[in-house]
């Protein structure tokens, strides 16, 4: 049971460990790429949307899409892009509508008549070659939600300062825990010497107490062996004389 929760705990730690660092990856990626027309991502630019103008056939607002860098005289009716707006009311936004057709601008110049399929009413003005960004790929559900979320400070509290707060304080933890078994592992030793030595106290105690007794034995016997021979002597003088 011991074994299979420290599994358990280890597991917990690496997932939010992983979780914390993919959390500073995607904040860095985030920022650097994402609604950047001067960058891109494996081929890729990203942006995430703003609006519900295309949620009735494609995507919603908060969706993260990839939109791929094309030649515009490929484009054709039904393509989705992504282009530099030129009307009165977005200019310099980014936008993503659909191809209704192809057309030439007042001057002349190749370009199409967009349009957002949720009103499905044409943008104000055609969009030439020189503004297009791109061709809508593929669209990732909510992860732009999630992104604007994360760039809040409350985004970055629950999603990057709190798990590393929560690896900190099980670090600290783990040392107080192994500083309390060092200690007593210590102490531990220190009885364990202290044992050894009032043993061989008491076995030297023990050994000096039979040389001792082994001493006064020996002294008792010699004595004795005196006595028997001062006896013998006057024994054998009192036959002489």
């Amino acid at each position: 049971m011991k074994k299979a929760l420290n599994i358990i705990k280890t597991t917990i730690v690496w997932l939010v460990v992983a979780l914390a660092v993919f959390m500073m990856i995607f904040t860095i990626i985030s920022v650097t790429t994402f609604n950047r027309n001067d960058r891109n991502l494996f081929g890729y630019r990203v942006y995430i949307v703003n609006s519900d103008s295309m949620s009735k056939t494609d995507f919603n607002a908060g969706d993260l899409i990839l939109v791929k860098e094309v030649d515009p005289s490929t484009l054709k009716e039904g393509d989705i892009i992504t282009y530099m707006s030129q009307n009165t009311e977005s200019f310099g936004e980014t936008i993503t509508h659909k191809i209704r057709r192809l057309t030439t601008d007042a001057e002349g110049n190749p370009g199409f008549i967009t349009y957002g399929t949720t009103t499905d009413t044409d943008d104000e003005t055609v969009v030439t070659y020189p503004y297009i960004l791109g061709k809508y790929e593929h669209s990732i559900p909510k992860v732009g939600t999630f992104f604007n979320f994360l760039k809040t400070p409350q985004g970055y509290i629950v999603c990057i300062f709190v798990p590393f707060m929560l690896l900190i304080l099980y670090q600290g933890i783990n040392c107080i825990h192994l500083f309390r078994r060092y200690k007593k592992e210590q102490m531990e030793e220190m009885e364990a010497e202290k044992a050894k030595i009032e043993a061989e106290r008491a076995e030297s105690a023990k050994m000096m107490a039979e040389l001792q007794a082994l001493k006064a034995q020996l002294e008792n016997k010699a004595a004795v062996d005196a006595d028997k021979s001062v006896s013998e002597t006057e024994k054998a003088e009192q036959q002489g004389v």
